[in-house]
């Protein structure tokens, strides 16, 4: 039986340089669904429900298949932090997110098809912000980095500046949790045959 295709079910160009970076070859087929949180939804929860669903929109293409699907939610506290609207909303997460910890929660769901099977993982990092000043709230904000990021942030960009620490798995912040996929690449026949030279 020929080893399964990977595709990426997001339009995430965080995942997918993640993804290149660990030398996969792979198809990106994003899934469209709504992303509202449910009542009292735990951060945790809510991003395996979201990873769950998008795995479960992708249209089967009758070949063997790895679909990866994945959800990344900013979290203080039980309170979520989606991608912000405008500026001042970028402005408001960026305040609450300075000088203190929060949570980056990657939950990742890995359909495999003819099969229909689905395994969901998550990772969770813990991230602190130094403090900053409104001038320089609003100098990042205005950079639009954070635009369509979850926390209005990028951990991989200009938003670094302002990282202090960061407790758990670097990619995971950025949207895919590498170390948490790895086993189930190796499992199923699906590492790069030639490693990739640099990382």
């Amino acid at each position: 039986m020929p080893s399964p295709a990977i595709v990426l079910v997001s339009a995430s160009p965080r995942r997918a340089h993640l993804l290149r970076l660990a030398g996969l070859e792979f198809s990106v087929r994003p899934s469209e669904i709504e992303e509202t949180p449910l009542t009292g939804e735990p951060p945790g929860a809510m991003a395996e429900r979201l990873a769950r669903l998008k795995a479960g929109a992708f249209a089967p293409t009758g070949s063997p298949t790895l679909a990866i699907a994945a959800d990344t939610v900013v979290a203080v506290g039980e309170t979520v932090l989606g991608k912000p609207r405008d500026l001042p909303e970028a402005r408001r997460m960026l305040g609450l997110l300075a000088g203190r910890a929060h949570d980056v929660i990657t939950a990742m769901a890995l359909r495999s098809l003819p099969e229909d099977t689905l395994v969901c993982e998550r990772a969770q990092s813990r991230v602190t912000f130094a403090p900053m000043s409104a001038e320089e709230i609003d100098w990042y904000a205005r950079t639009d980095e954070g635009r369509d990021k979850a926390g209005a942030y990028a951990l991989q960009g200009i938003g670094a500046l302002f990282i202090r620490s960061i407790e758990g798995s670097y990619t995971n912040v950025i949207g895919l949790p590498l170390e948490r996929l790895y086993p189930h690449l190796r499992r199923l026949g699906l590492l790069p045959a030639n490693p990739p030279r640099t990382l």
